[in-house]
């Protein structure tokens, strides 16, 4: 008789180099780096040749690596006519999933043995999904898709393809700190999902693809949404303190707060606390901070002896707010940060690969007969 883990909750899927937790002490490392200085002394370009490549660049290596980023930007025509043809109505993360399977038929399927193809396929996925995002905010609303331009960096062009401006650099580097808090998080369910594909030897934009169906998820990437209503929904800070005692009274999740791995605050939060701070200081919405510091207070009062504190999603909702990123948009920036931790975690998969095939526990009925359809009653036995 196997033991069962829901949700495979503390069961090693895999072994990794990429990225390291403590979540008693509120440690993240990417390839061994404290999250605190990436954020603080590097870029989302530079982070995501570390988490592939297990090492920081030379100069030269990263002006080639950002360069090779900046050339793969653009979609095809038929790409964007894909997109054009998808309901407007729809959720970006199933326009993003949608486009992300299809850039794989524009090229060969790279074996999963072959680093040169690998390194080619990520540069596209890297580079393109921003622009994906972008083209399908801009047809939704009616205006047609911006260029990419080649002398912006990665953030500072997603957000001008979005709003045809370039944005303050404040904006551009808050979001570009965001995209590197958010790049790598260990075995999270769309790495697993991601993982579970590479195992199969696919092609890596079937695995972002399956990783992206993942992130959509309320319980994974969809939190972030549902803070910034919250938010809205409280209206003052005077209002959170009786708001979330009211939720949690009827035992209601109070989104941004808890996390399976951290019994502390999520080291991500806090460095992310420091920058909306700053951005509210710069807005005239300054009020959602403050509700948002208020509702961390009253939670850590009434539940913080359960270890239940902020977590990423709380304060990264409040950014992209004030960044001017429309609300069902935030999971795909989610999705545009965690591609570069996907792809790594799929590379460092065929490298040692084996396919997954877990077991299940079987609770069902056994060695029921046959009944012709003239014999059964209304209700099958």
């Amino acid at each position: 008789m196997h033991d069962f883990f829901p949700g495979l909750a503390g069961v090693p899927a895999a072994r990794s180099k990429i990225s390291f937790i403590d979540g008693q002490q509120g440690i993240l490392e990417y390839r061994g780096i404290p999250i605190e200085q990436l954020a603080e002394s590097s870029t989302f370009s530079e982070t995501t040749y570390l988490l592939l490549y297990d090492r920081l660049p030379s100069q030269r290596e990263l002006d080639q690596f950002d360069t090779n980023l900046r050339h793969h930007r653009y979609l095809r025509h038929q790409l964007i006519n894909l997109i054009k043809c998808l309901p407007k109505e729809g959720h970006p993360m199933d326009a993003l999933q949608a486009a992300v399977a299809a850039i794989g038929m524009f090229y060969p399927t790279p074996p999963a043995q072959s680093s040169e193809e690998n390194y080619w396929a990520a540069i596209r996925l890297i580079s393109k999904l921003p622009t994906i995002v972008a083209t399908f905010t801009r047809l939704r609303r009616g205006d047609e898709p911006i260029q990419p331009r080649d002398d912006l960096a990665h953030t500072a062009n997603f957000l001008y393809m979005c709003s045809g401006q370039v944005q303050d650099a404040t904006l551009s580097k808050a979001l570009d700190t965001c995209l590197i808090l958010h790049a790598e998080h260990t075995m999270n369910a769309s790495t697993f999902s991601g993982l579970v594909t590479a195992s199969t030897l696919s092609d890596p934009y079937t695995v972002i693809a399956s990783a992206i169906g993942t992130l959509k998820g309320r319980l994974h990437g969809g939190a972030n949404e549902q803070v910034i209503g919250m938010l809205h929904d409280i209206g003052s800070a005077g209002a959170a303190k009786a708001y979330i005692r009211a939720k949690l009274e009827v035992r209601e999740r109070v989104m941004g707060f808890g996390h399976r791995i951290y019994k502390v605050k999520d080291p991500r939060a806090t460095f992310l606390q420091n920058i909306a701070k700053n951005l509210c200081k710069r807005s005239t919405e300054s009020h959602l901070y403050e509700i948002a510091i208020e509702v961390e207070r009253t939670m850590n009062e009434m539940v913080g002896h359960k270890a239940i504190s902020a977590n990423v999603d709380f304060y990264s909702g409040l950014i992209y707010h004030h960044i001017g990123i429309e609300t069902d948009l935030y999971t795909s920036v989610f999705a545009i940060a965690r591609v570069a931790g996907w792809l790594a975690h799929c590379f460092e998969q065929y490298k040692d690969n084996r396919l997954f095939r877990p077991d299940q526990i079987y609770e069902g009925k056994r060695s029921r007969p046959y009944v012709e359809i003239r014999d059964r009653t209304t209700r099958a036995s």
